[in-house]
């Protein structure tokens, strides 16, 4: 029986080919679910990375990607170290973002994500109730609890306001998907554990077929050390957003207690807000120890995440609970060791306890983060390549990419057959085995201002 595919309306911000790390989560979910939903999703026109669109460019456009409409929206620029502009941006996202939404008609599901803070869970709410259909909250980090960990929003009112607008979001949902097992805690908390929203946990991922341990002399990886001087180096890198939630301004402060140490290297690849205050502090300091690279091309990814020695998965403090950085899935998926300076409890780091492929330090306790480095230093090459394939293993057994997206695929099918609303779905067999969404470069044949390469620096939230 040839049934009409259920009409899934996406609206999150970044789509490919952005930089976001939540933009290529969903670009390749949306892969994922093409054969079984005809899918919507109401975008940004790439610009997480800085990219300028021209100014005389159609507010609206559309694309496709494969079976995926994408409505995309042109924005005003933003600079993400200025709180207005951040404003002006996400007021006009979000503005814009519903006037797309209330367009489309017979959506099934509204799946929104938890960015722009609030709004973006806001925007399903007032999309559910004017088109009455489900409403799929995915968030991936809770506001305003992680503005407040990061001294973003300081105003009492304003904090209590936004809180309780996003309980709304929940409450009103048909179902919050969760990205770690320590934010479940914090949904069941919000709600004083009495009447907590339906709710499921699927963690992020990475392309494990892609991103893949790699010698140090694999000619990608060491073509990435010579162009950036580096082939004599222990590198310890961060690749991802340099952005407001993970005091990288303040742990840049240990780089001066290695500058004795002149074969290590700390490495930032990113962009972000932070990023600027960064480079004055190496710069007043003189260090010759730190170097900052733009985010790389995706093709490229797997080999400048091999080019590390160490890798650091940081969180501010407060965090746990709140946001998970997706950038671990990467780092164990390359085999790597990692550095993480995280809290206890908090899913990044039972992930890197669990799977024994480094070490941890608590937020702020800059000292003993210094000194836990430079333990992982002293183990030498072969004792970090055995932690980090400790890793990889764990993430082959426990967090491979299809085991995720067949979790959100069988959810959305429950959801749908299941609803009051629903009508049965006939589907084949074969088809409920796990099924990988198409490669990169195969998401990398749409036409019009989809084409062009996805970049990637790792985590990007």
């Amino acid at each position: 029986m040839n049934l009409k595919k259920p009409h899934i309306v996406f609206v999150i911000n970044y789509f490919y080919p952005d930089y976001a790390s939540t933009g290529q989560l969903l670009t390749e979910l949306c892969l994922h679910l093409q054969h079984d939903f005809r899918i919507t999703v109401i975008a940004a026109q790439p610009g997480y990375a800085g990219e300028k669109s021209e100014a005389k460019a159609p507010r609206y456009s559309e694309d496709y990607l494969e079976q995926i409409r994408i409505l995309r929206i042109r924005l005003p620029e933003v600079n993400k170290r200025s709180k207005a502009s951040r404003i002006r941006y996400i007021s006009a996202y979000f503005a814009h973002a519903v006037k797309l939404l209330l367009k489309q008609r017979n959506a099934d599901f509204i799946y929104t994500i938890s960015q722009p803070p609030v709004l973006g869970g806001l925007i399903g709410t007032i999309g559910k109730l004017a088109l009455r259909s489900r409403h799929i909250y995915n968030i991936q980090d809770f506001n305003p609890e992680q503005a407040q960990a990061a001294n973003f929003m300081s105003q009492p009112l304003l904090h209590k306001a936004a809180l309780a607008v996003d309980k709304l979001n929940c409450r009103l949902s048909d179902h919050v998907i969760l990205v770690g097992q320590d934010m479940k805690e914090t949904l069941e908390r919000r709600f004083n554990g009495r009447r907590v929203p339906a709710h499921s946990v699927i963690n992020n991922w990475t392309n494990e077929e892609e991103i893949v341990p790699l010698k140090r002399d694999e000619p990608g990886v060491m073509e990435f050390l010579r162009e950036h001087g580096l082939e004599d180096k222990f590198v310890v890198m961060y690749s991802g957003n340099l952005g407001l939630y993970y005091d990288l301004e303040n742990l840049i402060r240990i780089a001066p207690q290695f500058k004795e140490l002149s074969d290590l290297m700390f490495v930032f690849i990113g962009e972000g807000a932070v990023k600027g205050q960064m480079e004055d502090f190496v710069r007043e300091q003189g260090l010759q120890n730190v170097l900052f690279l733009p985010y790389q091309p995706k093709e490229k990814l797997r080999y400048s995440l091999n080019a590390a020695d160490v890798h650091l998965v940081v969180n501010q403090k407060g965090i746990k609970g709140v946001s998970v950085p997706s950038k671990i899935y990467g780092v164990m998926a390359a085999g790597k060791a990692v550095m993480g300076v995280l809290e206890e409890g908090s899913e990044a780091h039972r992930l890197i306890v669990e799977s024994g492929c480094g070490s941890t330090s608590e937020p702020q306790r800059y000292s003993d983060a210094a000194r836990q480095l430079m333990g992982l230093y002293r183990l030498g090459r072969s004792g970090l390549t055995e932690r980090g394939l400790q890793g990889r293993g764990y993430l082959e057994r426990h967090l491979r990419r299809s085991l995720s997206l067949e979790k959100y695929r069988q959810l959305l099918l429950s959801l749908y057959t299941g609803g009051k609303k629903g009508r049965k779905l006939s589907v084949p067999a074969e088809e409920h085995s796990p099924r990988l969404a198409p490669s990169s470069s195969a998401a990398q044949q749409p036409a019009g201002a989809a084409g062009g390469a996805m970049r990637a620096g790792g985590d990007a939230r």
